[in-house]
């Protein structure tokens, strides 16, 4: 799945050309990597995102096309 239809469905972005966005403006790596919009995300890749002076880091889990609001926090595990 492409990282930003990944930060979409898993509502960690909520819509996917913020997300896109995101991954343009190097606000999002992979692995320690810059990745653009296209990377294709795999189980236990672990994602950064900056929100400003914020940033969240987390692991993947799973990968599903299309999950109920109520399990998209599990895609993904927070690490501090």
């Amino acid at each position: 799945m492409r990282l930003d239809k990944y930060l979409k469905v898993s509502r960690i972005i909520k819509r996917r050309t913020v997300a896109n966005e995101a991954c343009d403006s190097d606000h999002v790596t992979v692995n320690g990597r810059r990745a653009k919009a296209s990377y294709e995300v795999k189980e236990n890749d672990i994602i950064e995102i900056t929100f400003g002076e914020r940033r969240l880091k987390l692991r993947v889990t799973g990968i599903k096309e299309h999950v109920p609001k109520a399990d998209a926090s599990g895609m993904y595990e927070v690490i501090n």
